[in-house]
């Protein structure tokens, strides 16, 4: 672990305040929108437009590396983000922000594909998983701060939209002047989603249902709090409560993983998170409540990501793994764009009202829960000694990490079998 932080500290800590960021700009945009008067259903629009800016930066930020480098596009990339950040109070208009939000998730796509490969070169077989693991941490508690820095400034005013812009313009320093070489980028050429959904139909299904259920998370918690009426401070807290939960919860399951049928545990994990969705969606006007059901929410939906990602790695060869990365992250995508134009709809007076919210992530998480009941019914469980490892992922990271997890997957697999060709 110290080894990992005397080589990558500087680009651990640009990557969290990154994150504190990009975590301040979906919070700030909410509770602004209330006040802004803008309808729910609008909002929904302004929150899907950052998924789909991420999702076209994931397929663009690798060819823009190749042609003109890291630095240059990190650097490009910043400027953007900074000025966006700057612009939405001054321009406080619905399809203003949506074209922001836009911009800015392409912008933080190919910032974390830039970061992720710096952290990939800077890591090795011997500490990958303590790197994954701590990127990981890093980013989740970097979410969970940004709620915190939300009552600082008044979301009225300009002051916490010129916090998130310091603070991303600043997390380019540590990360620019000490990492040092330049890694060479190199992508995978991505399994199709035809071949794909024939290796593991439980894996993309689950990875688009949870597309939704995160895009809900991310982006569509702050406009649900204020449309409840609560007060800012108790924004931030449900808000950090999911990715509080993520953090609590995400090793005890990956353990669980590495010892049982994995489609087992997804049911679990899905049933146990809708369960916390109908708590939320019946008990929301008790804060206590809404607060516990935030926490069993992130806390069983974000080890989701990773544990799909490993169940779908048990029905492939070594050399597919990385291919696969890309496809699964893309599914993933195109669940989060819809996730929350959906939510908005559903969240409309004219439907449920805020409680919604809770609704929907209750309706993908219980359709996962019996999509993977019926997939243990249709083909044989892999024994656990003939698993995969299944590595720690958060749900913000772009492809490359994702192959950067496959790596340290493939390569912890090959060291085990050999350990144990060489005991026999």
């Amino acid at each position: 672990m110290l080894q990992v932080l005397s080589s990558a500290w500087a680009l651990l800590l640009g990557m969290g305040m990154l994150m504190i960021g990009n975590g301040m700009q979906g919070t700030i945009l909410g509770v602004r929108g209330a006040m802004e008067g803008f309808s729910t259903l609008q909002m929904s629009f302004v929150m899907s437009a950052y998924f789909i800016g991420f999702l076209g930066g994931s397929r663009l930020a690798p060819e823009m590396i190749r042609r003109v480098g890291h630095v240059r596009v990190f650097a490009a990339l910043a400027s953007l983000i900074s000025a966006v950040m700057i612009l939405y109070p001054a321009v406080a208009n619905p399809i203003a922000w949506m074209l922001g939000r836009a911009l800015i998730g392409f912008c933080f796509s190919g910032v974390y594909v830039t970061a992720e490969s710096w952290l990939n070169n800077a890591s090795d077989n011997a500490n990958r998983g303590k790197a994954l693991s701590l990127y990981m941490i890093v980013q989740t508690m970097g979410i969970v701060t940004a709620q915190a820095l939300m009552l600082v400034g008044d979301p009225a005013g300009y002051e916490t939209f010129v916090i998130a812009s310091v603070v991303i313009s600043v997390s380019f320093a540590p990360i620019l002047l000490s990492i040092s070489p330049t890694p060479a980028f190199e992508t995978t050429k991505p399994m199709s989603l035809r071949e794909l959904m024939n290796v593991s139909p439980l894996g993309c299904v689950g990875m688009f249902l949870l597309g939704g259920v995160f895009s809900a998370q991310f982006g569509m918690s702050a406009v649900y709090a204020a449309e409840a009426g609560l007060t800012l401070s108790q924004i931030s807290i449900f808000i950090a409560t999911f990715y509080i939960g993520a953090i609590v919860l995400q090793y005890p399951l990956g353990w669980m993983s590495d010892w049982m049928d994995r489609r087992i545990l997804v049911l679990a994990v899905s049933a146990l998170g809708g369960g916390a969705a109908i708590l939320g969606m019946m008990m929301g006007g008790d804060y206590s409540y809404l607060l516990l059901a935030a926490f069993f929410i992130g806390g069983m939906s974000n080890p989701l990501y990773s544990l799909l990602i490993a169940h779908t790695n048990d029905y492939l060869d070594h050399d597919d793994m990385a291919a696969a990365s890309g496809g699964l992250v893309f599914i993933n995508g195109l669940g989060a764009i819809a996730g929350p134009l959906i939510t908005g709809w559903i969240m409309s007076d004219a439907v449920f009202g805020p409680s919604g919210y809770f609704l929907f992530m209750a309706i993908l998480l219980i359709t996962l829960a019996v999509y993977a009941l019926y997939r243990t019914t249709q083909r044989a469980a892999i024994p656990a000694d003939e698993t995969g490892i299944m590595s720690p992922m958060a749900l913000t990271g772009s492809p490359v990490v994702v192959e950067f997890a496959q790596e340290y997957a493939i390569e912890t697999e090959i060291e085990e079998q050999e350990a144990a060709s060489e005991a026999n």
